[in-house]
């Protein structure tokens, strides 16, 4: 399998190891473009790998902090009392840059930038970039997308 995030049609592309189109998902990316730089809040480009799946098991909507579930289930109830929160929901897919001085090492490590692709409320439009430096994913998406891929599955992100 194969990950492709196209950021200029704010969509992903699962490959099986053919070379085939398996599925593509409507994403969000960051808000801020593409970049590679701690603390730009952009979306990383270039060559990564998924490091760790994170959540396998945990309920639909399981809210994560620090890529660890926090006890909370995200409700539009729970948005409105925590407004400026950045949801990380269901799923975690832990990225890590393979181009060293690119995504890899340094200022522009994407795992210690923690970029994940993740879950996000129903409510998070797709199609448009919305995140502060992860690719975020419906819910439903995600779950399907996590039960094909494994830790090392490559990702490519590139700009269109």
């Amino acid at each position: 399998m194969k990950i492709i995030v196209n950021i200029l049609l704010q969509q992903m592309t699962l490959l099986d190891a053919a070379g085939q189109i398996v599925r593509r998902y409507s994403i969000s990316s960051a808000k801020n473009g593409t970049g590679q730089e701690r603390g730009s809040y952009c979306t990383p480009l270039g060559k990564h790998i998924v490091r760790a799946k994170i959540g396998q098991g945990a309920p639909v909507n399981t809210v994560f902090v620090r890529r660890r579930p926090t006890g909370e289930i995200y409700t539009p109830e729970l948005a409105a009392r925590n407004l400026n929160r950045d949801w990380i929901l269901t799923r975690i897919l832990w990225l890590s840059g393979c181009e060293p001085g690119f995504n890899r090492l340094g200022p522009v490590d994407t795992m210690r930038r923690y970029i994940y692709i993740h879950g996000s409320p129903d409510s998070a439009e797709m199609g448009k970039p919305g995140s502060i430096g992860c690719i975020r994913m419906h819910n439903h998406d995600l779950l399907d997308l996590f039960e094909q891929v494994s830790a090392g599955t490559p990702v490519e992100i590139v700009a269109g």
